[in-house]
């Protein structure tokens, strides 16, 4: 899969996981260039790049792409880590892992949102 991880989700704990599952994982902290961007920003390039979003910036992206489908605007898939601590890698690992299970081709996330939380891993 291709993924994007927003800036607050780990590159070196998260990224380097899914790497190793075999996803082609980008990272806003690993490109100096893409640090502080916007959040409109970063859904223009995950769908630009046809990437599935990872965020903990729920509060943020839920609205925002509520805004995208109404447009008419489509991305790659989202999902929306909530009520899950940045510290519980292995949690969102889990949860991860079998969201991508269950979606096993990359177009089938094409305008899909997904919500992780603590009862989804």
């Amino acid at each position: 899969m291709r993924i994007l991880l927003d800036e607050h989700v780990s590159a070196r704990k998260i990224g380097i996981c899914l790497r190793q599952a075999g996803h082609d994982v980008r990272a806003i902290t690993e490109e100096p260039e893409l640090i502080g961007l916007d959040d409109p920003e970063v859904s223009a390039l995950a769908a630009r790049d046809g990437r599935i979003l990872i965020t903990f910036n729920h509060r943020d992206f839920a609205p925002l792409l509520r805004e995208w489908t109404e447009a008419g605007r489509h991305h790659g898939g989202c999902t929306l880590v909530f009520g899950i601590d940045h510290s519980q890698v292995g949690l969102v690992l889990r949860g991860l892992s079998r969201l991508l299970q269950e979606r096993p081709r990359q177009e089938a996330w094409r305008d899909i949102t997904e919500a992780l939380s603590r009862s989804r891993t």
